[in-house]
């Protein structure tokens, strides 16, 4: 496995892929998203452990929804089995991925209990303004601190799971290709910021016409639901691209057309 340097150009090529691909199977690929989800939500919701075992399951759920994409961009239909292909590759590796998922629990929590020792909650008495200020403010450090784990588990989850990296130096790889690749990985979050950006003008227009923010909001739920799927898919190309393999693949192998 080696790391690819793409250029910059290359973020906006992710964005096509990811749109491409999701239109080749949209009821497949957003019902898998749902699902992922769906069930994220229901796990949370256990009582004591249910918080600690969505956040072990995220890494799993990502490479679900990676390997799904793959699917589609083959003109395979995903099934929704392919959410669980981490858990169907070997004890090993399924070892290796629940240890990604404890890791990653572990820093996200860190991370939120920073931002409560450093943004105060309590409401400030008789201002409304600076409790808007705290949200916002604990808002922006929470990003900020969740930044470094974004970069840690973007790739790391394939990385584990189509090369056989170990769990630790998978997590390194990953922030050495978003780095070494940051120019691509700009173009593509503004890429995404501008497309969100039209066609959330494009709906807010249309409601005006209506003449009911009702409408609006109707609109604006299933629209932001529908770019999350397609993010989501889009993923699999950044990855694609910033590792090539230079040996057999280990459970299927991430080339694509």
């Amino acid at each position: 496995m080696n790391l690819n340097i793409v250029p910059a150009r290359t973020g906006v090529q992710w964005v096509r892929d990811g749109v491409k691909t999701f239109f080749r199977q949209p009821l497949a690929l957003i019902g898998l998203f749902f699902m992922y989800m769906a069930v994220m939500l229901i796990v949370s919701q256990l009582p004591a452990i249910g918080v600690v075992l969505a956040g072990v399951l995220v890494p799993a759920s990502t490479l679900g929804l990676m390997a799904a994409t793959q699917e589609a961009s083959r003109g395979k239909f995903p099934m929704p089995t392919v959410l669980v292909s981490a858990f169907r590759a070997g004890q090993q590796r399924l070892k290796a991925m629940l240890q990604l998922g404890v890791i990653y629990t572990a820093l996200s929590m860190l991370a939120s209990f920073a931002v409560s020792l450093l943004v105060p909650t309590g409401p400030a008495p008789g201002a409304e303004g600076g409790a808007n200020e705290q949200v916002s403010a604990a808002l922006l450090l929470t990003l900020l601190l969740h930044l470094p784990v974004f970069l840690m588990f973007w790739h790391a989850p394939a990385l584990v799971h189509w090369h056989g990296v170990s769990p630790v130096k998978s997590l390194f790889f990953s922030v050495v290709a978003c780095l070494r690749n940051a120019g691509a990985f700009l173009v593509y979050g503004l890429a995404w910021g501008g497309l969100v950006m039209v066609l959330g003008m494009v709906i807010a227009v249309f409601a005006s016409l209506l003449g009911s923010a009702q409408a609006a909001s109707t609109i604006m739920m299933p629209f932001a639901f529908l770019m999350a799927a397609m993010m989501s898919t889009s993923i699999f190309f950044t990855f694609r691209d910033c590792f090539v393999a230079d040996g057999p693949a280990a459970t299927e192998p991430p080339a694509l057309p």
